[in-house]
């Protein structure tokens, strides 16, 4: 017997790369409705992302590492946590500590897996884990891309979670980094 939701399920019948770029590639998939009736519909393939939220704790108090970059997209500054593309053949949680190495000069000697969730699901097929890294060990050495431009800041979690979704802190993942975050360790808050 079928459920109800199973009733929404289309069947992808062919796809065609359009156009390929370094990040990723943009396709066209023929799929068919429940009510078998067909489309063409633009798919953008891309390998997975991760993206770490890097907890410092001194005297008592917990900071957040966060990045500052420029983004082509919004030709704008942006304040997030450090994430990127998971390299091919690599498990997400060594992503992670790459990235945060790469990023930050932060080495995590715990890192634990927030949730997974897709960026975009309309129009985009990878997805991006989400970690917290804790007990880190500042190594000093940025390792950063030849293209890559960032300033690490340390800053306090309360800060943060006020500055979130205004100016710098636009970046949609970073405020579902937050959120994920949240809902694992803040006390006393109802979800």
């Amino acid at each position: 017997m079928e459920t109800k939701d199973e009733l929404l399920l289309w069947h992808e019948t062919e796809q065609k790369v359009l156009f390929q770029t370094p990040i990723m590639d943009i396709t066209q998939t023929h799929s068919i409705s429940p009510e078998n009736k067909s489309g063409d519909y633009i798919v953008l393939e891309t390998r997975n992302w991760i993206m770490t939220v890097p907890v410092l704790e001194k005297d008592g108090k917990k900071y957040f590492v966060l990045v500052r970059q420029w983004r082509h997209g919004s030709k704008s500054l942006t304040t997030e946590f450090p994430g990127g593309i998971i390299n091919e053949n690599e498990e997400p949680e060594a992503g992670a500590a790459r990235e945060l190495l790469e990023e930050t000069g932060y080495s995590a000697q715990k890192l634990t897996h927030l949730g997974t969730v897709s960026p975009n699901p309309a129009i985009m097929r990878n997805v991006i884990h989400f970690y917290v890294a804790e007990n880190l060990v500042n190594t000093g050495f940025q390792n950063l891309d030849k293209d890559e431009f960032i300033n690490c800041i340390i800053e306090p979690v309360e800060e943060t979670l006020q500055k979130m979704g205004h100016g710098q802190y636009s970046h949609a993942l970073t405020s579902t980094a937050l959120f994920l975050y949240m809902q694992k360790f803040a006390k006393n808050v109802a979800f």
